[in-house]
């Protein structure tokens, strides 16, 4: 299948997280818990439980669901500093990349797209944060 357009590739990612520190960087996870909303986020759960749901997994990842219909999320949780460093995620990383081209938009500037669990090679780089 490949990997989908926009998600970064391991080496990328791997020197985001060497040039920030992995104790910088905020991990942006795009699924929604609602899986009557997004039914396939049902699958990803069940092996990297969407941030927030499972008590200290994913210190350093937040759920800001992207929805689709409005093209928008919630970026009330996320930090004002725009120049913090965000991996964005959801499963594979179709939705990953609408959350990274919508934190572009409202002025965040050091933002990739992680693509999901179900990316293996990337999620093995960030997928613990």
């Amino acid at each position: 299948m490949g990997r989908k357009p926009g998600v970064s590739e391991p080496s990328e990612l791997s020197s985001f997280l060497e040039t920030w520190g992995s104790d910088k960087i905020v991990v942006v996870d795009a699924r929604n818990i609602d899986f009557a909303i997004e039914a396939g986020d049902e699958k990803t759960n069940e092996y990297a439980p969407i941030a927030g749901t499972t008590p200290n997994y994913r210190p350093n990842a937040v759920n800001l669901p992207y929805d689709r219909p409005n093209k928008s999320m919630d970026l009330t949780p996320l930090t004002t500093d725009k120049s913090t460093p965000i991996i964005t995620h959801c499963g594979g990383g179709g939705r990953g990349q609408k959350a990274k081209d919508f934190l572009l938009a409202n002025g965040y500037e050091n933002v990739l797209n992680g693509g999901g669990p179900e990316d293996k090679e990337c999620w093995e780089v960030f997928g613990e944060l």
